[in-house]
């Protein structure tokens, strides 16, 4: 039966640099994982190029019922040490919108990077393998297709359950579960939503627009809306979708930075129709769909204020009223988890059974779009890793 410090369950970003970390220690380090292929999630983010962290990652960027959980780690690994690495690696990268960076080649950049990382540093890998149970004697003893393994350590890095069809399952729950651990609500987060049949009044399909996105009690996204023949996705939509929940509605502002209703008033001598007034801000389609024919039709110059505010209503303060989202298939991550009240915030280990650590994706931590779930992939990754 192998014997090792400490036994990984899951070979996902998390996992791998808990793995690289711990046996850069001189820790005796074996990951499982029932993947053939490293990195599977990784290799299918960003549009293939991994969009890896966020230069602006911190505490404010992440959902969780114990917002505070996540500073320690957090401050203890920062962005501009996981590009660190990197750059130590000759990987070539850009910057985007709002602090995102991604491979210039491919994500497989950074698959090479975790692997190699692991490897170099002593860690065994096996792919492929199957973990049918888990039980804790002397050690924790790990059922799996490869046979036993005996581990001083177990740390459950086995993800969450968006994109089922690369062989996410619920298995970190369960051992949660197992171990006496609370689960917080889990449910799809940055997923597109859906609306009910006729809410948008027409087929806006394909069109995308910059707007401002919010439900209540949540921060405002300003990102593309993009309409769908189901309903609305787009990193805004993507973003809100974290927060939403049954029977809120979800605000969209068309014309963000905008006072629409003080331009409209001071517009007096525009003689031009209402709708292709506002033809050059808005889609055509867009805006026969959300203004009254008769309104559209209105030179601007004879607008009333009740006419204005309509036009306002419609056009900023657009409430849609989601029936959910479109399920784990599409959703990008998992929000609630394993109840970080449970675990410790150096090291992410339990505190109900001593030796047994969570990190990534199966903990009630979710971060925003851009790069946030990634960095809570390491800097997790680390803190477990430096504790092991």
């Amino acid at each position: 039966m192998p014997e090792f410090d400490v036994c990984i369950l899951g070979g996902g970003a998390a996992g791998l640099f808990c793995a690289a970390t711990a046996a850069r220690r001189g820790r005796r380090v074996v990951v499982l994982d029932h993947a053939t292929v490293p990195g599977r999630k990784i290799l299918i983010s960003g549009g293939g190029r991994c969009n890896f962290t966020n230069r602006e990652a911190g505490p404010a960027n992440y959902l969780s019922a114990n917002p505070h959980f996540c500073r320690s780690a957090l401050a203890r690994f920062r962005p501009q040490d996981f590009i660190r690495l990197v750059e130590e690696r000759g990987i070539p990268y850009e910057e985007r919108r709002h602090g995102q960076l991604f491979c210039l080649r491919s994500a497989k950049d950074i698959v090479a990077l975790l692997v190699d990382g692991a490897r170099e540093a002593g860690a065994d890998l096996r792919w492929g393998v199957e973990v049918r149970g888990v039980r804790r004697e002397d050690r924790y003893v790990i059922d799996s297709s490869w046979g036993e393994v005996r581990a001083e350590r177990l740390v459950v890095a086995t993800g969450g359950l968006p994109v089922p069809s690369i062989g996410a399952s619920d298995l970190g729950l369960r051992l949660a579960r197992q171990f006496g651990h609370r689960v917080v609500e889990t449910a799809p987060a940055l997923a597109p939503l859906l609306l009910p049949p006729g809410e948008l009044h027409a087929d806006l399909s394909g069109i995308a627009v910059d707007a401002e996105v919010w439900v209540p009690d949540a921060p405002v996204f300003r990102e593309n809306v993009l309409f769908t023949h189901h309903g609305v996705s787009g990193p805004a939509i993507l973003q809100a979708s974290s927060y939403w929940a049954s029977r809120l509605p979800v605000r969209v502002d068309l014309l963000p930075g905008r006072d629409l209703a003080a331009e409209l008033a001071s517009a007096r001598a525009v003689k031009a129709q209402l709708a292709n007034h506002l033809g050059d801000l808005l889609p055509r389609r867009l805006l026969a769909a959300r203004l009254h024919p008769t309104l559209a039709g209105k030179p601007v110059s004879q607008l009333s204020k009740a006419d204005i505010a309509a036009a306002v209503q419609a056009l900023q303060a657009w409430e849609l009223h989601p029936t959910g989202t479109a399920g784990y298939l599409k959703a990008e991550v998992m929000r609630g988890g394993v109840d970080t009240q449970e675990l410790s915030s150096q090291s992410m280990e339990s505190r109900l059974t001593p030796g047994l650590h969570f990190i990534g994706e199966v903990m009630d931590v979710t971060g925003w779009l851009g790069g946030y779930n990634f960095h809570w992939a390491w800097a997790s990754g680390h803190a477990a890793g430096s504790a092991v």
